[in-house]
């Protein structure tokens, strides 16, 4: 019994954890096992709250860019609106201006012809008196013609003005 390889085989192995046991060799391992866990386990928590805190950020990130994408919508919506009004009133001093020009025109119109017809008028008028002057001179003696031609003039002058 004491002879066989075996045996010694199992002593050895009994007497090695009888040493291990001894010097609390599986206190230190349990604890460095328990450590390496709680090192493991603190790692998993960090990377959760890591992940949480990303992910917070993303959703705020994604929230900023979507109210900035609403402002610069609001802000092309308004610039349109703006330069529509802009447009429109543009257009309408414009054709306010095209009246007024009109309107001016017509008038200098109006007056150089109510001019040109005082113009033709009065030479008219001149024409008539001279024509006058010289068929009555011709046709009446020198006392009634100066009374015919003061009458006449003052007859023209009254139906003229």
């Amino acid at each position: 019994m004491f002879a066989s390889a075996e045996f010694w085989i199992f002593l050895c192995l009994f007497a090695f954890f009888g040493i291990l046991g001894y010097f609390k060799v599986h206190r230190t391992v349990a604890a460095s096992l328990d450590k390496r866990a709680a090192d493991i386990a603190a790692e998993l928590d960090e990377a959760r709250r890591l992940r949480e805190e990303a992910q917070q950020l993303l959703a705020s990130y994604q929230r900023k860019q979507r109210e900035a994408m609403k402002e610069a919508e609001d802000i092309v919506a308004q610039a349109k609106t703006e330069a529509e009004n802009l447009a429109k009133e543009t257009r309408a001093n414009m054709e306010a201006q095209v009246e007024r020009r009109t309107k001016i025109a017509q008038d200098k119109i109006a007056q150089a012809e109510a001019q040109a017809l005082a113009d033709v008028r009065s030479v008219a008028a001149d024409v008539a008196i001279g024509a006058a002057q010289r068929v009555i001179a011709e046709k009446v003696d020198a006392g009634k013609d100066a009374k015919l031609i003061e009458k006449s003039i003052a007859d023209l002058a009254a139906k003229l003005h």
